[in-house]
Parts: C-alpha cells; structure tokens; sequence
C-alpha cells in the first residue's frame, strides 16, 4: 500500500471517536488534502531500520501521531497569519478550525506520549510556541522551522519503533527537506535517498531500547 495512503488512514483512525461530527469531517478534510510528508517520512525511516516489519501498527500510530500534530500546529500557524477574526462574522469555520487544531494536536500527542519521540514532540510544540510568540513581536524565525522540527521527529519516531537512533545523514536529509518546503512543498519521500538508507543499514551496533515505557515515560505524565 502506497504510504502516504498508509499514514492517511492511520491519521483517520486516530480520529474516529472524535465527536461532534463536523469536527470529525474538518480533520478527515485536513487529512485528505494533505501531501502526508511527516507521516511518509516516518514510515520511511522506519523501513530504512528494519524493512520487514515496516508495516507494523505501531510504526502506522506513531506516523499518525506526527502528521497529526503538523497539522495541528500548522492548522494553528495559518489561522494566525489569517487572523479570520479581523473580518466580519460569521467565524464558524474559523472557530472549528481553532478546535481540531487542538485536538489533533492533543491526539498526536497520545499516541506518541509512551514512545522515544515523545520528548521531542514536546519539543516541537514549544519551539512552535516561542516562534509564533516572537513573529507577534516583530522579530523573524527560522524558515520553515516548524516543518524541520517535525521531520526530525519524523525520523526519530520512525527509526526508534526499531530500537535505533536516526544517523546524522537521516537527521540531514530530513533538515534538507524541510528546507525544500515552498509553494508546492516536499514530495512525499516513498523510499530514503540511496546514501541514507546505506547510512542507516551501515550502523554498526544499532541501540535497542529495553523497557522503553519505563525509560521514557508519558511526556503528559506528572
């Protein structure tokens, strides 16, 4: 199965029991209409690590879980250079939008909270917050700098499944894509370029994590 389609209906599952509907439906729209980079790139580094077992559930949620909170945080980062709120109401949309952006979030998340990225997604959504912050005050953050800090955790949730850390090449192809991000954005990468992936099959002694609920534990836990 195409990834892209993999990581979509990993997305929409994640989704399934949020209710009212129409919130449900602006999400599954989010979800359709996007390219699914950070969840292709997962499932890709994934498979760079261990390519016979790339199709486990587990690899599928945490790819859920990080196309999730891109959408989110990017769903958050539009309506911000929008600002709908300066124009006349209605603000339905605009209001629901505010809602599955928190939501998705919240929902990628959960399913990354038990795993070796989940520090780096609290990273991620900290790093979201101080640049949005700092745009308000007039001063300029890095180019895509959402889209960079995501793939890295793409690449971390997809190699860690696996018990390996993504190689400095991996962290560098996935800096080099977000870089690519414009107009018609980053496609999404089905396989890693040839020299990563050798990369990542070259590691020597790859670190398995024992007890990885143990060692890295809810990132929302108190």
């Amino acid at each position: 199965m195409d990834a892209a389609v993999r990581a979509r209906k990993a997305g929409r599952r994640a989704v399934r029991d949020v209710t009212p509907g129409p919130l449900r439906e602006r999400i599954h729209s989010l979800l359709d209409d996007s390219a699914m980079v950070p969840g292709v790139l997962t499932l890709a580094s994934a498979r760079a690590v261990e390519a016979a077992d790339a199709g486990a559930s587990g690899v599928e949620d945490r790819a859920a879980g990080v196309q999730l909170i891109y959408e989110g945080l990017g769903l958050t980062r539009a309506l911000a250079d929008e600002s709908p709120w300066d124009r006349e109401p209605p603000y339905t949309d605009s209001n629901i939008d505010i809602i599955a952006a928190d939501v998705m979030v919240a929902r990628g998340f959960s399913l990354l909270a038990h795993t070796e990225a989940a520090d780096k997604a609290v990273e991620t959504v900290e790093s979201f917050g101080r640049d949005q912050t700092e745009g308000q005050q007039g001063r300029e953050s890095p180019p895509h700098a959402l889209e960079a800090d995501v793939f890295e955790l793409a690449v971390l949730a997809g190699t860690t499944t696996f018990g390996v850390d993504p190689s400095d090449s991996l962290r560098s192809y996935a800096g080099e894509l977000a870089a690519a991000v414009g107009e018609d954005g980053p496609q999404p990468p089905e396989t890693l370029p040839e020299e990563v992936a050798k990369a990542m099959a070259d590691v020597p002694t790859p670190r398995k994590f024992d007890g990885a609920d143990e060692a890295h534990p809810s990132a929302t836990d108190p």
